[in-house]
């Protein structure tokens, strides 16, 4: 029984200390450094997306926003526009392939010429 006692003892004193030795600290009041991505190219990005939506036909590019800028499902989309779904699906397929392939071309690597 008397180790039994001892232990409890040594636990709870341990415990005490723990608690003593190591403050908490609001997570709002704690200043770690976070990893943020580099932002230099952001703005070339933004600038490309810009002109490579610029490209696409107006209807495409309507639905195309409206799906991932403003988040609206595509019967929402059909009411706003006030077509059928199936044409928001259809313009919305054509306007993504049509916005990879101009964004593809954009960032293919020049041929450069070799000088001798």
């Amino acid at each position: 029984m008397r180790a039994w006692l001892f232990g409890i003892m040594h636990n709870l004193r341990v415990d005490h200390l723990r608690r003593q030795s190591a403050p908490t600290v609001p997570m709002e009041e704690q200043h770690g450094d976070l990893p943020t991505p580099a932002t230099q190219s952001d703005r070339l990005e933004l600038h490309d997306l810009a002109a490579a939506l610029a490209q696409l036909p107006e209807e495409q590019r309507e639905v195309l926003l409206l799906v991932a800028i403003e988040d609206m499902s595509y019967a929402e989309i059909a009411d706003t526009l006030r077509i059928p779904q199936g044409t928001v699906m259809s313009r919305l397929s054509r306007g993504r392939e049509r916005l990879r392939n101009v964004l593809q071309v954009r960032h293919q690597p020049a041929a450069l010429k070799v000088v001798k």
